[in-house]
C-alpha cells in the first residue's frame, strides 16, 4: 500500500471549497481531512498530528486568526497556510501576524495552491534553527524567536528568523525576491505572483526599527532585491 506524502487538515466551512480542496490534495498523493467548524478545527489541530493545516479566515465557532494564534501558542512548529478573501491585504497581514506560514487568496488556481502547499511541506528543517545571530547591535535568538537590543525585546515569527538568517549568511551581496522565495519559502516556481516577501519585509523592518531607534537594517535595492545594512 502506498503511504500518503503528508497528512493535511482542511478547516473550511464552505462544502464546495472543502470538498474540492480534499479532492485535489488526495489526487496529488496527500491524506486529506476536513472540518467545517472553527472550534472543532482548533481542537482537531491541537489533538491530532497533521503535517499541514489549510485554515480559512471566516469560520463558525472560531475565526481562523484566533485559531492560528492558539495553535502558535501551543504548537509553534505546526505549519499553517491561511485561506483569505481575494485582494484582502488586511487579512494577509493579520494572518502573518497570527503566525501563518503562507496564504492563498480566494479564488485560487490549483497550481498556486499546490505551489504553496508543497513549499511549506518541503521545509524539512529550519535554516536558522536554534542558532543566535548578532547584527547591527541586535541579538536574534532562533530558539526563543525573539530579537533584542538595549533591554528591548521584539517577538519574531519563524519565517522572520529564517529571513534574517539567510540575509545574514549572504550579507556580502544583494538577495533577490526570487531567491528568498526559493531558499526561504522553498517555492519551486519563484515567479509565482505573491506579495508574501514584501509583507514580511515590511513587518520585519518595523520590528528592527523599534529596536535600533530608527534603522530597519534591511535595505531594498530597487529592481534587485534586499541587503543587510548596519546602522550608520
Amino acid at each position: 500500500m502506498v503511504q500518503p506524502k503528508a497528512s493535511i487538515l482542511v478547516v473550511e466551512d464552505d462544502p464546495a471549497i472543502s470538498g474540492g480542496l480534499c479532492d485535489v490534495l488526495v489526487f496529488n498523493g496527500y491524506a486529506a481531512h476536513a472540518v467545517a467548524d472553527g472550534s472543532k478545527g482548533c481542537e482537531a489541530i491541537l489533538s491530532g498530528q497533521y503535517d499541514l493545516v489549510l485554515l480559512d479566515v471566516m469560520l463558525p465557532g472560531m475565526d481562523g486568526f484566533t485559531i492560528c494564534r492558539e495553535v502558535r501558542r501551543k504548537r509553534p512548529a505546526q505549519p499553517v497556510v491561511m485561506l483569505t478573501a481575494k485582494g484582502s491585504e488586511d487579512d494577509v497581514v493579520t494572518g502573518f501576524s497570527a503566525g501563518a506560514d503562507d496564504y492563498v487568496s480566494k479564488p485560487f488556481s490549483l497550481r498556486e495552491l499546490m505551489v504553496r502547499v508543497e513549499a511549506v511541506l518541503r521545509r524539512s528543517g529550519r535554516p536558522v534553527g536554534d542558532e543566535k545571530i548578532r547584527f547591527g547591535g541586535i541579538l536574534f535568538d532562533g530558539a526563543n524567536l525573539q530579537a533584542s537590543a538595549n533591554d528591548r525585546v521584539e517577538p519574531l515569527t519563524r519565517r522572520e528568523m529564517d529571513i534574517m538568517g539567510y540575509l545574514f549568511r549572504h550579507q556580502d551581496r544583494i538577495v533577490s525576491k526570487g531567491e528568498l522565495l526559493t531558499e526561504v519559502w522553498h517555492y519551486t516556481d519563484p515567479g509565482v505572483e505573491t506579495r508574501t516577501v514584501d509583507i514580511h519585509m515590511l513587518k520585519l523592518r518595523k520590528k528592527l526599527t523599534a529596536l535600533t531607534g530608527g534603522h530597519g537594517l534591511i535595505r531594498t535595492v530597487r529592481g534587485e532585491g534586499y541587503r543587510l545594512e548596519t546602522a550608520r
